[in-house]
């Protein structure tokens, strides 16, 4: 039976860890000049309905890498811009491909996608968590700190979003405490949050969720679909920007992640994305290194 990748937990942790173990086995290897071809005849279609760099590039970098091939569609570049319904695309898309990557607005759509598909989908980001991402963010601090078990990670800025949410799922997994700091109304769901209320803690003040963390994470204020809402949101999150004044507070080893693009001088300033203790760029190249251990999970088991 196929097996997809939507959500952090469709790996069991010991799977997650010997997903990172083979990362980091593939990311020396290509630093040392050495070429795996395991998915050699593999084709990976990656399906956009948002903007995309470094879900793109990373996938196709990673498929590529392994020796397969690797077809990217965008949403205004096929049917599904003239109302095919997602449902068939997934047909035929999977007629085509042996695994699929899908980056799309709401949870539905990505859960319609993935239950009509004859292949295995990986989740590229949707509304309700951005798991690839994940992936790469918790080698990023493995590879930083060591284990992520016992550490305190914060989440500063809108609580609601799929970068928060997925860390949220992150942390029971993993064994950390999450401390999100979001104003009222940009808090994550009470449907998701109740469930893990002993790994997580939501506070309103930015000081508080900093205060003492080993990793301190945020993410842009306006995501895709949410343009609208700019200026409200600059309004609400303004207190939640990411400095060095904020980061003063956070544990002398502390590591600053953001999935990107940044709106620098907004979520944070060039001081802290660009300063020592900044992690962006090693977590930016490590979703190509993630991404191929995850291929090979899902195609070859």
């Amino acid at each position: 039976m196929k097996r997809d990748y939507l959500r952090l937990s469709d790996l069991s942790l010991p799977e997650t860890q010997e997903l990172f173990a083979r990362a980091r086995m593939l990311k020396e290897g290509r630093r040392a000049g050495r070429h795996e071809v395991t998915l050699a005849g593999r084709h990976l279609v990656c399906v956009f309905e948002k903007a995309s760099t470094r879900t793109r590039l990373s996938f196709e970098a990673a498929m590529l890498g392994l020796g397969g091939t690797v077809t990217s569609l965008g949403a205004a570049d096929s049917q599904l811009a003239r109302g095919e319904t997602i449902e068939d695309t997934a047909r035929v898309v999977s007629r085509y491909a042996d695994v699929i990557m899908l980056r799309t607005f709401g949870d539905d759509r990505l859960m319609a996608f993935a239950r009509t598909s004859r292949v295995p989908v990986i989740n590229g980001l949707s509304e309700g968590g951005h798991p690839v991402q994940l992936l790469a963010d918790l080698l990023t601090v493995e590879e930083r700190l060591g284990t992520i078990a016992g550490k305190r990670v914060a989440f500063v800025g809108d609580g609601a979003c799929n970068m928060a949410r997925s860390w949220m799922e992150a942390a029971r997994l993993f064994g950390f405490t999450l401390t999100v700091g979001a104003p009222r109304g940009y808090t994550p769901p009470a449907s998701e949050l109740e469930p893990l209320r002993q790994h997580v803690r939501v506070m309103e003040g930015a000081e508080e969720a900093v205060a003492g963390a080993h990793v301190v994470v945020t993410d842009t204020w306006t995501s895709m679909g949410h343009e609208a809402e700019a200026d409200r949101r600059r309004g609400a999150l303004g207190p939640y920007q990411l400095n060095e004044a904020l980061l003063s507070r956070a544990s002398g080893d502390a590591i600053v992640l953001h999935c990107l693009p940044a709106h620098r001088g907004e979520e944070i300033t060039d001081a802290v994305i660009d300063g020592p203790r900044s992690a962006v760029w090693d977590e930016a190249e490590n979703r190509m290194h993630v991404q191929k251990a995850l291929l090979e999970k899902l195609l070859l088991g």
